[in-house]
This record gives C-alpha cells, structure tokens and sequence, in this order.
C-alpha cells in the first residue's frame, strides 16, 4: 500500500473498520481543533459527514464545544442533521438559532421531519417556531399536529406521488420531472380515483421498466395496505413487519388520499419504541444520558421510591416470622436464594411476554397456552432447583428439614414467577396500562413476598 493510500485511510473524517464516518479519532480531532480555536481545521474535519455522523459528533461534544461547532458550521448547517438529534440536544440547537432561525431550517425538511421536530418543542416555543414559518406550510404542519399523537397522521409525510388510473407511464414520468412538490425520495407511485381513494400503487422500479405508452390501470398493484389516520404508529409498524411493506398509503375517514408512511419512518419507530419499553421497564427516560446531574436525580426518584415501598412490604412479611428465624439462623443465609430465584425466573417470564405483546405475537388467542406453557416451565425448573437447593442446604447447615422447606419454596415461588410473569403484563394490557412501565414493579413484590412467605412459613410449620 503506497503512502499515499495510507494518509487518506488514517484521515480522522474517513470511515471506521465498521464503516461509520464518525469514528473516534475525528472526534478528538474536532475536539482539539475548537479547543485551540482552530476554526478552517474544524470546517475541514466535518466537511463530508453524513448527517447522521454530524448529529452523533454534536451530541457527543460538550455543550459549550457543541454550540462553538455550530456557531463555525453557521449558515452552512445542514436541515438533514436536525431529525438525527437526540430531543434534548436539539432544544440547545434551538435555543441558539431562536424561533426564526430554527423555522428556516425546517421547512427546508419533508413534512413528516418538520412535524416529529416541532412536536417535541415545549408549546410555547412551538407557537413561536409556527408563527415563523410561511403560511402555506405553517398549515401543513397544523393540520398533522390535530391528528393523535404517536399516530399514522403525525407519522405520515404529506409529499405524494398520487396519479388518476388513465395517464400514461409516459404522461407520469413527464409529471414527476417538471413537479416541484414531489418528496425528495419515494418507493412507490399511488394511482387515485376522482375521489383521491388509492386504488392501487406501482413500484417506482416496475414504472422505469414500463414503456412510454402503457396505461397505469394495466401494471398497477390492487392489493394494497391503506393505512387509517388515527391508527397507532405501533400498529403501524406491526402492518409493515407482518407484509414487508416498503411504503403505504394513509387516508382519511371518507378513504380520501392525505399521505404516506415510509420504511424509513417505520424503522425510527421500532427502535423508539423499543427502546422506551426497555427505558421504562428500569424507570429511566432516553433524556437522562444527556440531562444535567439535577435532571437526572429528580426524573430517578419517584422510580426508586416506589421500589422503597415494595421492598418495605417483603421486610414487613419478613418481620412476621422474626420468632422463626430467631430460633433458625440458617433461614436469614438461604431466605434470599428463594426470592432471588423467583425473581429472576419471573422475569424471564416477564421478559418474553412484554416483547410478544408489542410484537402483537401475544394475544388472547393464545394467552391461555402461553400461561400454561410457563407454568409448565415453572414447575419443572422449580423442581430441579428445589433438588439442588434441597441438597446444598444439607450438605451446608447437615439438616434435612431444612433442606426440604427450601426445596418445597423454591418450587411454590418459581411456579408462582411462571405464572405472575406472564398475567402481570396481560392484565396491565387489558386495562390500557404500558406492561413494559409497571410490570418489573408488580413482578419483584409477588416474588419476594410469595418467595419468602413459602420459606419463612413452612419453616415456622415444620422446625418448630
């Protein structure tokens, strides 16, 4: 390899070993730059980047080096980098631009961009943003706020290759070429009735092969997933994974043509959606890794403080049996193998149930099987536990009484992991109530409760 090669291999804006254009060494060569005021070397450094590794460079600055990157980076900012942002690195953004500033890049964006940037602003700095933006445009945006939130309308970019039955391949790539308002990037070409009802969709790649002359009627696809206004953007991500769509159409009530949902858009979905469950599932938000120490601590609190009182209700079962364990040191050293082991199986319980349930896998039409099948689980692992457990308590403490409670708690508590694992978040679900928010919660005091009633009771029954 010729030195050459090597320089341009080794410059810090080139992509990793992984293929990602941020890497490491741009950073603290960025990092260096505006430190020592470096202003042409940081312009250089950045020059290039895809605007996803332009977001991740400015999240990954500190706040003062990321605003002195904006402030360098200055008109030549580009709009793309915005939906890219975490939330609360772009509020910074926009204080620092202000509401004009701020506006001008947004309309520079598809609409479903513009609509998911200005949804997440307070509502006072969203009315201001609004008020800057063209008329025409600013309405746009209204009308797709009106709609539900995490819904098919906000989700949905209003920018639509819509074209009547009658036209010509010819007459629509002519179309396409002279039309301003078209999205920058589309998968697909909708074919409308008078109405505007879709009535069929054709492939862009099925368009370009087509000659001139075809009418669309005859190439066009009529089995199509229509998408309604109000639908959860959940289900809607659950519509695109079950028939691989790449893009749909949205309509409203009267079945009228407004928009179009994305793949792109869809995969932003999944992984919010994802991602919130497992945030919320320990009580955290995505915010924390950015929020200040203050932030951070308040947003924890209430989380920690109702497991305080769960772990309060397991002591006070504990302090029921305080005569028993006074008499049977040994119960204090095994009691917390019991409720850990019913934890951790009630968990995994738990674990695979709120997953099937975003995944729509998880329903009542088989709810009753999966029940039974970790019931099943809990039972059969809970006696080959209950026999290991069972015979290091009486290799350890030489008493088989002992190893005979602990060996008939760990099943009770494992049988009861199994089953709360999986009802917990199938009740929450029923009740509208996110599983993946409160079921840890409910899940950890059934276990420890049951786990140490079984032990410390029939410890009471049968040593005493």
């Amino acid at each position: 390899m010729s030195e050459d090669l090597k320089d341009e291999k080794q410059t810090p804006n080139s992509p990793d070993e992984e293929g990602y254009g941020f890497s490491a060494d741009l950073f603290h060569a960025v990092e260096d730059a505006l430190e020592e005021s470096r202003v042409a070397e940081v312009e250089d450094l950045v020059e290039g980047l895809h605007e996803a590794d332009t977001a991740d460079l400015l999240e990954s600055l500190g706040r003062e080096e990321r605003q002195l990157l904006m402030e360098i980076m200055g008109a030549g900012f580009d709009p793309e980098i915005l939906p890219y942002l975490d939330e609360t690195v772009r509020e910074e953004i926009v204080e620092w631009l202000g509401p004009a500033g701020f506006a001008k890049l947004v309309q520079a964006l598809d609409s479903d961009d513009a609509v998911e940037l200005v949804q997440e602003l307070d509502e006072d700095m969203r009315i201001h943003i609004l008020a800057a933006l063209p008329q025409a445009y600013r309405r746009v945006i209204e009308e797709s706020l009106s709609y539900p939130e995490d819904s098919a309308g906000r989700l949905m970019q209003r920018e639509i290759v819509a074209v009547p039955s009658v036209w010509t391949v010819g007459e629509t790539i002519d179309y396409m070429r002279v039309t301003d308002s078209l999205p920058d990037d589309f998968y697909d070409i909708y074919i409308v009735d008078p109405r505007h009802h879709p009535v069929g969709f054709i492939p862009a790649s099925r368009m370009m092969r087509s000659v001139r002359s075809v009418r669309l009627d005859r190439i066009m696809e009529e089995d199509m997933r229509v998408i309604p206004l109000d639908l959860d953007q959940e289900d809607v991500a659950h519509m695109f994974r079950q028939y691989d769509l790449i893009s749909a159409p949205v309509v409203e009530k009267s079945g009228r043509l407004v928009g179009v949902i994305t793949i792109d858009d869809v995969v932003d979905v999944i992984d919010e959606e994802a991602g919130d469950d497992l945030m919320k599932m320990g009580g955290v938000n995505e915010a924390d890794f950015y929020d200040d120490v203050a932030d951070t601590t308040k947003s924890r609190f209430t989380w920690l403080a109702v497991n305080l009182v769960t772990a309060v209700m397991a002591s006070a079962v504990i302090g029921l049996f305080d005569a028993t364990i006074e008499k049977v040191v040994a119960l204090a050293v095994l009691m917390p193998i019991v409720a850990s082991m019913g934890g951790n199986a009630g968990t995994q319980t738990l674990t695979v149930a709120v997953r099937s349930l975003a995944m729509k896998n998880l329903s009542e039409i088989n709810a009753s099987r999966f029940i039974s099948k970790e019931l099943i689980i809990g039972f059969i692992n809970g006696g080959l536990f209950a026999l290991l457990t069972g015979s290091v308590a009486w290799f350890w403490f030489g008493q088989p009484d002992l190893a005979l409670v602990i060996a008939a708690a760990m099943i009770i508590n494992m049988v009861v992991a199994g089953l709360c694992g999986a009802l917990i978040p199938l009740g929450l679900e029923h009740f509208k109530i996110d599983p993946a928010v409160a079921s840890s919660v409910f899940l950890t005091t059934v276990t420890d409760i049951i786990g140490f009633f079984a032990f410390l009771g029939l410890a009471t029954f049968f040593l005493l």
